[in-house]
């Protein structure tokens, strides 16, 4: 990624993960936008929900944060110890994340579509950093870093669904939130992963031309 996309990526964490902090630690979060949405179609939330919910913001947005200093080749070179030590920490975000993420799915605004939507993404969030997991324990670190680019593509879900609400807000009001919540419980993170899937091909497509003006055909031959 060139460096002023990598600024332009990172002032999105950066901004969503303020918003988070404010709206959730900082503030009431009982008065959070989503928990008021959640309640102009429900009496009321139950004391577990609200656990998840927290349990759910809190680890995500660690995940959140970390994320682009365990995808950064340059922070990866200079600070090994501490790149193995933020995975760590990642993927235990992840795993409570996820797990709290699927029951929170299971009471999603918007229908069994937005449930399925919710429910997926934590699914693939789970199995995705279970993969990068055993990748690197079997010492393939190409692969590995291609599980974590999928992993945090949904990770980063987290910032496009706080794109795409305002969007739709003013686009198809509020009367129709549950249609656009259900929508955007697909559109959060389905074009994250494509755009992941490209990103790993460009990078295979990169380490190929390396390796062939390294090693030229005559000399393999």
């Amino acid at each position: 990624m060139k460096k002023s996309g990598w600024v332009i990526f990172n002032t999105f964490i950066f901004a969503v993960a303020c918003y988070i902090i404010v709206q959730y630690f900082i503030m009431d979060g009982t008065q959070a936008g989503l928990v008021q949405m959640k309640l102009l179609f429900l009496d009321k939330l139950s004391p577990l929900w609200y656990m998840m919910l927290f349990i759910h913001i809190t680890t995500s947005l660690v995940s959140l944060i970390i994320g682009p200093f365990t995808l950064s080749k340059t922070f990866r070179e200079k600070n090994l110890k501490r790149h193995r030590q933020f995975g760590k920490v990642y993927m235990v975000g992840i795993l409570f994340g996820g797990l709290s993420g699927l029951y929170l799915a299971f009471y999603a605004t918007g229908g069994l579509i937005a449930k399925l939507g919710f429910g997926f993404l934590a699914l693939l969030w789970l199995q995705s950093a279970y993969k990068a997991l055993r990748m690197i324990r079997q010492r393939n670190i190409s692969a590995h870093q291609y599980w974590m680019i999928r992993n945090y593509s949904l990770t980063f879900a987290a910032v496009t669904l706080r794109l795409w609400l305002p969007l739709f807000m003013v686009l198809f009001g509020l009367e129709n939130f549950e249609v656009s919540y259900a929508i955007i419980a697909w559109l959060a993170w389905v074009p994250n992963l494509i755009v992941g899937e490209l990103i790993i091909k460009y990078t295979k497509h990169q380490e190929t031309n390396i390796e062939a003006n390294l090693y030229p055909r005559s000399l393999k031959s």
